[in-house]
């Protein structure tokens, strides 16, 4: 679809019987069939109040339409039905394959048109023409008890225009095909026809500072604190495990600083003019700088203890700081899921405990930081 045809588009309802968008301010947990674990979320979290940047999910309808629409599912589904069975190359081969044939499919212009309607009433909804937005996978295997699936699809950050968000909708749908989801799901015996995902489209926040909370110790369980890592530009690099950030230990109760570890943070990811995110070093002084204050960590807590009781569990929150607001509107949730791993674990005792710690916070590391 060319961009001259993208501009042409006016923002409107949606002129088709299949729902192929959902705004956030429309959508709870019991749409998650329909949007995927993180867009589920957002909705649930904007419905309770939690200052989330304003969006809209593409549908799972949306990618079945065009799976069926254009009979791509019919060409990869059979390619992945022995996938189980595969050695790690042939497995690679195959998932390479899916993606090439998605990417290089055309999507359907009754998908594209509403998107394009969609991402143009965001832009005129926060007054911005050009509105940077993030691009985020929302797969319906996403923050289950039983599995962490959690960033195993595509993210992609500051992306401007009705024709680009389109572009990446697409990417994320084939991402769900990548070797490591593909290979969890064949470990989790998880059916690849069954599986759906959403798309979700986000304002981006023009963070100065980002990072992760986690309603309660993560080290030891210790649910009468909150660990925050934060660091300098996009949570990316937080999420991403590219940076050694700040971390605070918070009192729920006083909501008082217990123990704060200076971290390196030597890059943050930032914006770049026109669209897409850039890696950059930070300045010695900003290194040997907290990267948040006292006063935002307090309405960091009061926000993330809101979330916390309305899930009835701890909770693993991605948040952000806006540089163009004052505070505290300049406070954003980017994101929200129950935390399932000390949920899930047994009453040990205080040596198994501490054999279990170093276990615990690899798993850790490598479900939430990727």
């Amino acid at each position: 679809m060319s961009a001259q045809f993208i501009s042409s588009i006016e923002p409107g309802k949606q002129s088709v019987k299949k729902r192929f968008i959902l705004w956030f301010d429309e959508i709870s947990r019991k749409q998650f069939d329909l949007v995927g674990g993180k867009n589920a979320s957002l909705g649930e979290l904007r419905q309770i109040g939690a200052r989330v940047p304003p969006g809209f999910a593409v549908t799972t309808q949306a990618y079945d339409y065009f799976l069926k629409k254009s009979g791509i599912g019919k060409k990869i589904f059979p390619m992945l039905g022995d996938s189980k069975s595969k050695s790690q190359r042939e497995l690679a081969e195959i998932c390479k394959e899916v993606r090439r044939i998605i990417i290089n499919s055309a999507l359907l212009e009754e998908i594209s048109i509403e998107i394009a309607k969609a991402y143009f009433k965001l832009c005129e909804l926060v007054g911005m023409k050009d509105l940077p937005v993030a691009v985020r996978s929302s797969a319906t295997s996403e923050d289950l008890p039983w599995a962490s699936f959690a960033g195993l699809q595509d993210t992609y950050l500051w992306i401007v225009g009705a024709a680009e968000v389109i572009i990446k909708v697409k990417s994320c749908w084939a991402s769900l095909f990548s070797d490591r989801a593909t290979s969890y799901r064949n470990d989790m015996g998880f059916s690849h026809d069954r599986e759906k995902i959403s798309v979700t489209v986000q304002k981006m926040v023009n963070s100065r500072t980002a990072g992760v909370m986690f309603t309660l110790n993560p080290i030891n369980g210790d649910k009468s604190e909150v660990a925050i890592n934060a660091s300098w530009g996009l949570g990316e690099s937080v999420v991403s495990g590219e940076v050694t950030p700040d971390e605070f230990l918070v009192d729920k109760a006083s909501l008082e600083v217990k123990k704060r570890v200076l971290g390196e943070k030597d890059i943050e990811i930032v914006p770049v003019s026109g669209g897409g995110v850039v890696e950059r070093e930070v300045s010695e002084t900003r290194r040997k700088s907290y990267s948040i204050t006292d006063e935002e960590i307090r309405e960091l807590v009061r926000a993330g203890l809101r979330i916390e009781k309305h899930y009835k569990n701890p909770s693993d929150i991605e948040w952000a700081i806006d540089q163009d607001m004052d505070f505290p509107e300049n406070i954003f949730i980017l994101q929200a899921r129950p935390e399932t791993v000390w949920s899930r674990k047994k009453t040990v005792s205080k040596e198994e405990k501490k054999e279990e710690d170093t276990d615990y916070v690899i798993d850790l590391l490598t479900r939430f930081f990727k």
